[in-house]
């Protein structure tokens, strides 16, 4: 999922960037592809498991970084800036329901129940 996610959130940074920025850029991308696609999945993936903390600590977190870091890292105007966030907020469920629905995994956005494939062959 992690690496799912990662080449996702690298074509959302390629379309909103542009050809030119994300050329110039490639060490930037990189930086906050994992801040906020790695460290993101393992602070909330940790935080709901290891460290028991409450769902409005390791789900906002993770969310807030997703929405602030890449339009002032690579200073976005406001165009892209409002592309990228409305990507970003459209990304995170297409992952969850993709691997929902074909692989059964829920543990991303548990409170979205999405039925897999084989539950409705099964069931």
């Amino acid at each position: 999922m992690v690496a799912a996610s990662l080449v996702l959130f690298v074509g959302m940074l390629r379309l909103v960037l542009g050809r030119g920025q994300f050329q110039r850029r490639p060490g930037a991308v990189v930086v906050v592809s994992v801040i906020v696609v790695v460290f993101g999945m393992l602070f909330g993936k940790y935080g709901a498991t290891a460290f028991g903390l409450p769902w409005w600590i390791y789900y906002p977190l993770p969310a807030l970084l997703t929405i602030v870091l890449p339009p002032v890292v690579f200073r976005l105007n406001w165009k892209r800036t409002l592309a990228y966030v409305l990507l970003s907020a459209l990304s995170a469920p297409l992952i969850h329901v993709l691997f929902s629905f074909f692989l059964g995994w829920d543990e991303y956005m548990p409170f979205i129940a999405v039925p897999s494939l084989a539950s409705l062959f099964v069931g």
